[in-house]
């Protein structure tokens, strides 16, 4: 066989072998979404050894910077962001082209290496759409020439580079995307369970209300005829233990006429007229008629009022209902000569905050959860209607009624109600 003969077959057996090699690093990536990192690291370890240099880079790049996203040698912790201005991959990104440079030190019109490297091998990452985002880019410390087929290889793993990155980044605007909608899907179906419990709650108080119509008309008559005939009696002369009864009976039958009052109250559409309210004007009107309340006497309300001024929109008559039962139920909370203090927090631009505070005893937790039901007091002769009136008042002006007590702060109610943006 002749020498010719030998070295043509021992060509064609390196070939066949690198053929060989490339088709198994080929074979070997297998990229899923979210394992970007170490399947980008394979194919710049896969270009080095195949071609054979001393380094290979994967990068992304967007406006005007490349990002080194896999490395076949350690680079270290951190991003490497680094400019394309000047540099040879910034070439490759303008031109949209390969390009391979001998010795970049002896061309440097296409761009500088990194120190230390002559040889450079840079392939554009081209999506399907044909928009580079990014490069491989093989540096070698002295200077070679690549061929054709060195070429040809990095352009095959480019190829994959390119699908597995935009890919990725196409899976992760499809997670923010998922994300959003699944938001968005939460807040319109709280929002819609929020309508459907204001509806049933409507629709549960009408009824409510009807019903107490009837029962509290039915009862008030034959009880006003009662209190009548026990008033009667106390015209009479009575031995002290008749008095005694009489006066628990008068007593008795007074407060089931206030339940009857406070059910009907309670019961019926909170229907309300409107008008701008400033809130320190209201709040110091307010103050004089909570003076004159005998739970008041002898405690000391402080009222710390909002400079600018702030203007609400509400039922003038509605909201004193509602302060003057939360500052009651302050006063009746702490011992003679205590503060109460009203304070107007304007914090938040589009409500105020109306904050009734007293230093009595905390409420315990498991009692704040349960002020607001109907019939729940902690009081002996409460019937347990004042706070779920005064919450469906300030429910009924769009605001929010929140109350917090611990030992160290006391407790504090606070009226939340929207402001009048002008």
């Amino acid at each position: 066989m002749s020498k010719t003969s030998d070295d043509e077959m021992l060509l064609h057996k390196q070939t066949w072998h690198r053929e060989r090699q490339i088709i198994a690093r080929l074979s070997s990536l297998n990229y899923r979404t979210g394992e970007l990192s170490s399947y980008l690291h394979n194919i710049a370890c896969g270009v080095s050894e195949l071609i054979g240099v001393d380094w290979t880079v994967v990068t992304f790049c967007q406006e005007g910077f490349e990002t080194v996203l896999a490395s076949s040698l350690e680079m270290g912790e951190g991003e490497h962001v680094y400019s394309l201005h000047g540099l040879l991959t910034g070439t490759v990104i303008k031109m949209g082209q390969s390009l391979a440079v001998k010795d970049a030190q002896k061309h440097p019109e296409y761009g500088q290496a990194p120190e230390g490297y002559c040889a450079y091998l840079g392939i554009p990452l081209r999506t399907a759409e044909s928009e580079v985002i990014g490069t491989i880019c093989s540096f070698n410390h002295l200077p070679r020439d690549f061929t054709k087929k060195d070429i040809q290889i990095v352009e095959l793993f480019a190829e994959r580079a390119a699908t597995a990155i935009d890919n990725y980044h196409l899976y992760q605007q499809q997670c923010k995307f998922n994300h959003i909608l699944e938001a968005e899907v939460e807040k319109r179906t709280a929002e819609l369970q929020a309508v459907q419990a204001k509806l049933l709650e409507q629709e549960r108080l009408v009824a409510i209300g009807e019903f107490a119509a009837m029962i509290v008309h039915e009862i008030r008559n034959p009880l006003t005829t009662t209190i009548m005939g026990l008033k009667y009696f106390r015209k009479t002369i009575l031995t002290e233990s008749a008095q005694e009864r009489l006066a628990l009976a008068l007593s008795e039958a007074s407060r089931l006429e206030r339940l009857l009052s406070e059910i009907l109250l309670y019961a019926k559409p909170q229907v309300l007229q409107l008008y701008e309210l400033d809130v320190n004007e209201f709040i110091h009107e307010l103050l004089v008629c909570i003076s004159e309340m005998p739970e008041a006497l002898g405690r000391q309300i402080e009222f710390i009022s909002v400079l600018p001024t702030v203007k609400i929109l509400g039922d003038k008559d509605k909201l004193k209902q509602v302060f003057i039962n939360i500052v009651r139920n302050a006063c009746e909370a702490v011992a003679a000569e205590d503060f109460i203090k009203l304070k107007v927090d304007c914090s938040d631009r589009e409500k105020v905050c109306i904050n009734v505070h007293n230093s009595g005893e905390p409420i315990p937790s498991e009692v704040i959860t349960k002020l607001f039901q109907p019939f729940f007091s902690t009081k002996p002769c409460g019937t347990g209607l004042g706070l779920a009136i005064t919450k469906r008042i300030v429910n009924a002006h769009n605001g929010e009624l929140l109350i917090s007590s611990n030992i160290l702060t006391g407790t504090t109610v606070s009226v939340q109600l929207p402001v009048v943006i002008k």
